[in-house]
């Protein structure tokens, strides 16, 4: 009975000291496993480091545009401005051309009658001096002949 005895305290040691071995071989893959994680975690936060540096710079450089682009949106601001300014001197030059036409349009119907004898003499002075240069022409060609 003692032999059982030492056998089942032999068979307990085994099963014990498997059991440590299963243990230790437990906490080795578990010690790799931590240790593949803390690396990944530095690479990590080396990466988040990298991702913060250029968010800074994009933030800085979006800033800046955004400030570009307001400056430059006030300078176009002047530009309408001027624009709207010219637009309404335009508007009253051409009421003063409109005003000036309808004048003109009036007055060329009150001085209709006028203006058709003006032409009607302008044309008997024109056909008075067509007929005076045919003449002086038909004399020179006469005194011409006359000469040879």
């Amino acid at each position: 009975m003692e032999a059982l005895l030492y056998i089942s305290v032999f068979i307990i040691a085994i099963a014990i000291a498997l059991f440590v071995i299963y243990i230790i071989i437990t906490l080795k893959s578990t010690t790799k496993t931590l240790e593949q994680i803390s690396a990944t975690i530095k690479s990590l936060e080396v990466q988040m480091k990298g991702i913060t540096t250029e968010s800074e710079q994009l933030l800085k450089k979006t800033n800046a545009l955004a400030d570009d682009v307001q400056r430059k949106s006030d300078s176009l601001q002047v530009l309408f401005d001027s624009s709207k300014d010219l637009g309404e001197s335009l508007k009253s030059v051409n009421q003063s051309v409109r005003q000036v036409t309808t004048k003109v349009n009036a007055e060329t119907s009150r001085n209709a009658e006028t203006v058709s004898q003006a032409i009607q003499w302008g044309q008997a002075v024109l056909d008075f001096y067509t007929k005076f240069k045919q003449r002086k022409q038909q004399l020179e060609q006469k005194h011409s002949r006359e000469e040879l």
